[in-house]
């Protein structure tokens, strides 16, 4: 016996089978965003005006033979073509035997339509089927009755891939399909689908979900998973996931394996996230903003160094600034459960101090220089030259301010400096600490005191392009030395108010202020100059020797006058004895009485 057992321990054939068999594998993970999925449209979240469409056109028998549904990512278009099918196949027997939308357990066909497994709910990737053979077969299989179920149901997923000749093989079927079929259509670019498509089609366009409603709706999942969260991580993940629903569950997966299955914190969140704390945000905002650039670099320094990426500080920071200009419109009653109770004391501090010039300047500023980053070799050194520049530009007056101080007789006030730390003297000039040198000052030039002065300075700096504009396209409203408003005249740009501060500011070595404003209709100097010059041709073609000359040479007209300026003409003789012997002197060529 014991001989047996040895020989069946030694490797048969000369293969080592191994240990035995483990026991089967547990059932696969299933992601949240699977798992959670909704089955019936009490489950949808967010799209209320969609739900009550579709429930009083089940409850009228006013259902349409197609649907399209467009919106962002991960708001639910395909779950929502799912519940379609399941709700146009919908059947209880003895107790519900007709379309319904009201579906309070699993029906005959409910499950495998869920599953995507139902032979007669066909979902077709357009991505990967883009061609006509493609729509071709769903053409001719539109023809045959459903096997099992009460209508046949194409479900077509980002419709908009289809092939021009793909979208004009399916659109005499969609017009007039058979009574047992139904077209469910989803897409994130509508605008790619054809008119001519779209106009055969009911539209749903769903939209993004609300933060707060979206971080309800994952401490709903938390409960049901035995996760604990708090609540400003999960708002976290809620604003990041931008109101996509897929997105945040998708985030909140992840920030499950994070926590090791413990409790979801805020911290974890953003280490995760590779977001900056939002404390931290708030006080580099609040520097900026008073020109403290020196601390507001260290922390940025510190910020980046930890872990946080150079774009995402300044959008954060732009996000912010969006919060304290909504506060600031508000008063502070803007009631936001996705914000944090620091987020809403801080927002409305900053929204009592800051007026509205420097939030919507510093918005700008932000975001150019998250554009500027994205083409940066040093996202670091981007990064802080644009807050640099922001605490510089915080403190700008805004034109309108400035137009007020300048009517008023008052000097423009100039920009609070950032406080920068001074350079050591051991250094030998060599400090990292920066040193801003004082602006030189322009020499004096003459002061300008008409509009036709700048152009007479224009034309003395043979700047013929620029007098060429000045001439033509300027419609002056207001002159006052170092302010000018104008209206465009036809043909002209808006560029020329920039040209035209730019150009005086450095020819006369003062501050212009030039605007562009509406309603002016004062005549250009060229209007002026051309209605000049129509009213020397009208004296002189009233001149009794011209109008002779006129009616002896029917068709001629004057173009050019030349020579002084010709006297007004004179009035004529009490009694003319011989109108052939007058004669006048017209170019300095003498007219007789023969011509």
């Amino acid at each position: 016996m014991t001989d047996e057992i040895a020989l069946h321990d030694e490797p048969l054939l000369g293969l080592d089978m191994g240990p035995a068999a483990a026991p089967a594998a547990s059932t696969p993970y299933r992601v949240l965003a699977r798992k959670y999925r909704p089955t019936s449209f009490d489950d949808l979240i967010g799209q209320d005006a969609m739900v009550r469409t579709l429930t009083n056109a089940f409850a009228t028998n006013r259902i349409h033979q197609a649907y399209i549904l467009t919106g962002v990512r991960g708001v639910g278009k395909t779950t929502t073509a799912r519940i379609l099918a399941r709700a146009f196949n919908y059947s209880l027997p003895g107790k519900i035997e007709r379309p319904s939308v009201e579906m309070p357990e699993l029906g005959l066909h409910c499950q495998a339509i869920i599953e995507s497994r139902h032979i007669d709910v066909i979902e077709m990737d357009a991505a990967s089927h883009t061609g006509v053979d493609d729509v071709r077969e769903i053409v001719e299989n539109a023809r045959y009755l459903p096997v099992s179920a009460r209508t046949k149901v194409y479900i077509i997923d980002e419709v908009h891939m289809l092939s021009k000749a793909a979208f004009n093989a399916l659109l005499k079927t969609l017009e007039e399909p058979p009574p047992h079929v139904k077209f469910l259509f989803a897409t994130t670019e509508i605008d790619k689908v054809p008119i001519t498509i779209r106009s055969r089609c009911i539209r749903f366009d769903l939209k993004r979900i609300e933060p707060g409603l979206l971080a309800r709706h994952l401490q709903k999942i938390c409960r049901a998973e035995k996760v604990e969260a708090d609540e400003e991580a999960l708002a976290l993940i809620a604003r990041v996931a931008e109101g996509s629903v897929r997105d945040s569950l998708s985030l909140l997966d992840q920030a499950f394996a994070h926590a090791a299955a413990e409790r979801v914190r805020i911290v974890d969140v953003r280490e995760m996230l590779g977001l900056s704390d939002r404390g931290d945000i708030i006080d580099l905002f609040a520097h900026v903003m008073r020109g403290e650039i020196v601390p507001a670099l260290e922390r940025v320094g510190r910020l980046y160094h930890a872990g946080a990426d150079a774009a995402e500080m300044l959008i954060e920071l732009a996000e912010f600034c969006h919060l304290v200009t909504r506060m600031k419109i508000s008063a502070g009653t803007l009631a936001d459960p996705s914000l944090s109770e620091i987020e809403r004391t801080r927002s409305i501090e900053l929204a009592q101090t800051l007026a509205l010039g420097p939030l919507t300047r510093a918005w700008a500023v932000l975001f150019k220089g998250v554009e500027d980053i994205k083409d940066s070799p040093r996202p670091l050194a981007s990064a802080e030259m644009t807050l640099i520049k922001l605490a510089y530009a915080a403190d700008l007056p805004g034109p309108e301010d400035a137009l007020r101080k300048l009517a008023e007789g008052g000097a423009v006030p100039a920009p609070a400096r950032p406080s920068i730390a001074p350079p050591s003297p051991s250094s030998g000039g060599a400090s990292a600490a920066m040193r801003i040198a004082p602006a030189p000052q322009p020499s004096a030039a003459p002061r300008l005191a008409s509009f036709e002065a700048v152009v007479a300075m224009a034309r003395e700096k043979r700047d013929v392009q620029f007098v060429h504009a000045l001439e033509h396209f300027v419609r002056l409203g207001r002159f006052d030395p170092g302010r000018i408003e104008f209206t465009l005249a036809d043909g002209g740009t808006p560029a020329l108010a920039q040209a035209m501060t730019r150009k005086l500011n450095e020819w006369t070595g003062e501050r212009w202020l030039v605007a562009l404003v509406q309603g002016a209709t004062a005549p250009t100097i060229h209007e002026i100059a051309a209605s000049r010059e129509a009213e020397k041709m009208s004296g002189i073609a009233a001149h009794p020797l011209v109008r002779k000359v006129m009616e002896r040479f029917p068709g001629a007209k004057i173009v050019e006058l030349r020579g002084p300026e010709a006297p007004p003409p004179p009035p004529p003789p009490a009694e003319a004895e011989d109108d052939d012997a007058d004669f006048a002197y017209v170019d300095s060529v003498p007219l007789d009485e023969d011509f």
